[in-house]
């Protein structure tokens, strides 16, 4: 039986505009449903559709805290500050959380490098630009080379729409530990990645991942600023071709401690507000819904910067997507039923493509 979701008539308004002024076409429902179709998800509630997160109560409001990964669920005792737990964490969660303000359970489950969340903690903000090299000429979308450093959803979103655009997007992943998805649906995976050449780097060695960025006309990083940065890899030390634009794609955004809260699709639209209202409070909306409306908002943005002539830094927030989304006029609900993407090109095998890529590599720094 197909789910059908119940999306603020807004954001689908306001999405399909942003829509428009793409250079590819972008089905808004498709978009918003379309992993809940491939997966067979059911709409959510408190707990998400994807399963692994849930909209908890705290002792003073409400909190959203996201177990997807073995390291999440290993720091339960921790945040608990428990030795061991005998229950479902889930149940231990909440037991804990009816003595715990929201602010300090969400800060400690921070402190632990887990994706949390206060209710409406984010306030909507447009991508923060700055001009980081020199510009250049708009140059056609076939002419382009994307490295996108990024995993998960709303930054192979991104890849994958400039693909469809034209450009040749390169995936960048490490041999010891590629995108997650790679291991979850075969079928979700083809259509954030289909099209791209994937190639594998060791991340320990900077060598090769410099040469990429600098041969780059677009870069797309999907990691905590910090982690390129402390391999000397951030856009203001690698050097740069002409009108390169670096999209930073962040849970939060750079400014402070929020440079390091790691977030997921669910988690984040708890932050920005954008979730539903049941009558017991909120619910979640839709399929993790802050990465697919990043994943457009951030391909608007390059859009953009490209037509500036770029050699910008474009950073956008999740939670400020999501933020911006929830805050436009109430306009109620329409109930969407899961579509599914037609399928496309399959994506290519772990480091398929590294000799191909290098080449290519290798002749744009040689032209410069």
């Amino acid at each position: 039986m197909v789910s059908a979701f119940a999306i603020p008539a807004a954001v689908l308004t306001h999405a399909g505009r942003v829509a428009a002024g793409l250079p590819v076409g972008v089905d808004i429902p498709e978009l918003l449903t379309g992993r809940a179709a491939l997966l067979d998800l059911p709409a959510p509630g408190r707990v998400s559709a994807g399963g692994a997160s849930q909209l908890l109560r705290a002792r003073d409001g409400w909190c959203a805290l996201t177990l997807s990964r073995p390291d999440d669920l290993a720091a339960v005792p921790a945040l608990l500050e428990a030795d061991h737990i005998d229950v479902d964490p889930w149940r231990a969660i909440g037991d804990w959380l009816a003595a715990c303000s929201a602010d300090t359970a969400v800060a400690r489950a921070r402190l632990l490098g887990m994706p949390a969340a206060m209710l409406v903690e984010a306030a909507p903000a447009q991508p923060v630009v700055q001009r980081i090299t020199t510009q250049a000429p708009p140059r056609p979308w076939t002419d382009l080379l994307v490295i996108e450093l990024a995993s998960m959803w709303a930054g192979p979103l991104l890849g994958r729409m400039l693909v469809r655009a034209g450009a040749t997007v390169v995936k960048v992943e490490s041999l010891a530990r590629p995108d997650g998805t790679r291991r979850g649906s075969p079928e979700f995976f083809d259509w954030m990645n289909g099209g791209k050449h994937c190639i594998t780097v060791d991340f320990d060695e900077t060598t090769q991942l410099s040469a990429l960025l600098a041969a780059a006309d677009v870069v797309i990083e999907g990691s905590r600023p910090a982690a390129l940065a402390r391999r000397g890899l951030g856009p203001d030390v690698v050097p740069a071709r002409e009108g390169r634009v670096w999209v930073r794609i962040t849970g939060h955004g750079t400014v402070g401690d929020r440079a390091d809260w790691v977030a997921f699709g669910d988690d984040a639209a708890v932050a920005g507000g954008l979730v539903g209202a049941a009558a017991d409070g909120p619910v979640f909306v839709g399929d993790a819904i802050a990465d697919p409306l990043t994943g457009l908002e951030a391909m608007h943005a390059v859009v953009e910067s490209l037509h500036r002539g770029g050699g910008e830094l474009v950073e956008v927030s999740m939670a400020a997507v999501a933020a911006g989304y929830a805050a436009l006029p109430d306009e109620g609900t329409v109930e969407v039923a899961a579509r599914a993407p037609a399928p496309g090109p399959p994506a290519a095998h772990l480091g398929a493509d590294n000799a191909t890529v290098r080449a290519v590599v290798e002749r744009r720094l040689a032209a410069c």
